[in-house]
């Protein structure tokens, strides 16, 4: 499990602070949502290997490209989301 952490997946469904269920054993696909470490920085996004990157699921974020080089471990995939209700800011 991972929880998520800013507004880049939303047209997927997934919001900030939501519990994500990654299973490590599914060989991802394009186009599945997974969660990835790129450079050693741990990121949620939709795979598109064919392109060669990661997609938001969010209009104004661009695509990240994946260059040559750069590291990239596919941590798992994304099966499922806990959206999280309770309030950050007090009363």
């Amino acid at each position: 499990m991972a929880r998520a952490n800013g507004d880049s997946m939303q047209g997927v469904g997934i919001f900030d602070r939501d519990i994500l269920i990654v299973d490590r054993s599914l060989t991802p696909m394009k186009g599945n949502v997974v969660v990835v470490a790129l450079d050693g920085q741990l990121t949620c996004k939709i795979l598109d290997r064919g392109r060669g990157r990661l997609l938001s699921a969010n209009e104004k974020y661009r695509p990240i490209p994946i260059w040559e080089g750069q590291e990239l471990i596919v941590e798992g995939v994304v099966k499922a989301s806990i959206r999280y209700h309770r309030a950050t800011v007090r009363a």
